[in-house]
């Protein structure tokens, strides 16, 4: 009789148990990250504004966005090494502070110079909220949740991003640039209240191993080399940087100015078109995050999917004769480019399963640059060619097929080895194989999952060998 193929994916006895006050606490946590996505977008509604406020031009402008995203990405590894050597809550409270102070003095700077320091002041604080935000969810709730989790925390950050659009674009052309900055940055000390009064680390019983406490240039270095060394980690920055950054150019900088200039349509159609990525975004977050979590053979296809797709329409708006696409073109775009965020969460689904549980911070951090890395890279390249070919869209946004193509190399060059050291640890289908007629109903026994990769499997059992850190902690 042929026995059905199985997942090893269990939930481990140390799983976090859930529940409510893990609901509490995660809440706490996105909503730091929720307003450290106001702020790190409210340049995207406000790029023309800020232009004729410092009097720059494009490649100026861009080095808003350039050094924001510069000081976000260089902060990665850092503080994923903060989160895993000191803990969720201070690294959100610093983050909290300092992005809250960047974002009034953005709101005050009197000069081009002193809004380029408030940036970056911001950058350095909104750093710090993303990788700790994975990191409850991953302290807080059980494994098998892991890619839902992930999901939905960049959901709410997309969230943000739509209250930059919908609430804090209107209130800048109502009320002016520095009331409206200011009265933003209020938000930053409305979520450090709870963050200092009531979020914890991980629920009692659940804390990190003692190793994850040992600190020094050793546990720096040790913790690098480690994650870097794995090939799990590597894809999952490749996915990353090849999946997140044609949407963050276009809604962080250049996608209103390109609708409008180069679109000719009007600034609230455009708004419109801006808001329709951010709830697309939304909506596919929650797809491929059951999506990935019933079928985790589903990453990469996903992956390369919206790639391919985004690549797609991307030429086709570029490419559509009299430079002016049609509406429903540019519609589809829009709900294309909303995958983008989805897709990139993939990345930190591979360096989880990579890494053990005193790592997941480093490896987060590691995994998390690359989209910034693309993002910079694109930000600065389409503010050069803008000045340099006069408002050429065109030529400028074609940098993005570049950076895909290098990425996509990159994501198939390290699928194989990367998948095959997955499966070696546990996370594998099991082939089905022929058995007797007397064992073929034989239940896989429950302690099947709990023995580590070094335990003799039970004769006739159809269970792999779980992992040290499977079931342990995800992103």
């Amino acid at each position: 009789m042929v026995a059905a193929a199985a997942v090893v994916r269990g939930a481990g006895p140390e799983d976090p148990p859930g529940g409510g006050k893990a609901v509490a606490v995660w809440c706490i946590g996105v909503a730091v990250y929720f307003v450290a996505v106001i702020f790190r977008t409210s340049l995207g509604v406000a790029g023309l504004e800020a232009a004729d406020r410092f009097h720059v031009g494009a490649s100026a402008l861009s080095t808003f966005s350039l050094l924001q995203l510069l000081v976000y990405g260089g902060m990665q590894v850092p503080v994923g090494l903060m989160v895993d050597r000191l803990g969720t809550k201070k690294v959100l409270t610093l983050g909290a502070v300092l992005f809250t102070a960047g974002q009034l003095g953005f709101a005050l700077a009197p000069s081009y110079e002193t809004a380029l320091a408030a940036r970056a002041l911001l950058g350095c604080g909104d750093a710090m909220t993303f990788i700790s935000v994975l990191r409850l969810g991953t302290r807080w709730f059980p494994a098998r949740r892991g890619p839902l989790m992930a999901q939905l925390a960049g959901l709410v950050g997309m969230a943000g991003n739509l209250v930059s659009t919908l609430v804090l674009a209107p209130v800048l052309h109502g009320v002016g640039w520095t009331a409206a900055f200011a009265g933003s940055a209020a938000a930053g000390l409305v979520v450090l209240v709870p963050l200092v009064l009531f979020l914890r680390d991980h629920p009692e019983g659940h804390g990190p191993t003692p190793a994850a406490r040992t600190g020094g240039a050793g546990f720096v270095r040790r913790q690098i080399k480690e994650s870097w060394s794995e090939p799990g980690t590597r894809l999952g920055l490749w996915v990353h940087f090849t999946t997140q950054f044609p949407a963050m150019v276009f809604l962080l900088l250049w996608g209103m100015p390109f609708l409008i200039e180069a679109q000719g349509l009007t600034r609230s159609t455009a708004g419109g078109l801006l808001t329709l990525v951010v709830a697309s975004n939304m909506a596919l977050g929650l797809v491929y995050g059951q999506v990935i979590g019933r079928r985790p053979s589903s990453r990469i296809p996903l992956a390369l999917g919206t790639v391919g797709l985004t690549a797609l329409l991307w030429g086709a708006v570029l490419a559509y004769p009299g430079g002016h696409a049609p509406m429903w073109l540019l519609t589809t775009l829009c709900l294309v480019l909303g995958g983008c965020g989805p897709a990139s969460m993939i990345g930190f689904d591979f360096a989880r399963p990579a890494n053990p549980a005193e790592r997941q911070g480093t490896a987060s951090g590691i995994t998390n640059m690359g989209g910034f890395i693309a993002s910079m890279t694109t930000l600065l390249t389409v503010g050069v060619l803008l000045d340099a070919t006069g408002d050429d869209y065109r030529i400028a946004f074609s940098t993005v097929f570049v950076l895909q193509a290098l990425g996509v190399t990159r994501i198939l060059s390290l699928r194989r080895r990367a998948l095959s050291r997955e499966a070696a640890r546990g996370r594998v289908t099991v082939p089905a194989q022929t058995t007797a007629p007397a064992t073929a109903q034989e239940p896989v026994p429950a302690t099947a999952q709990e023995r580590g990769p070094e335990a003799e499997p039970r004769p006739r059992s159809t269970a792999c060998p779980r992992p040290e850190t499977a079931g342990r902690e995800t992103p």
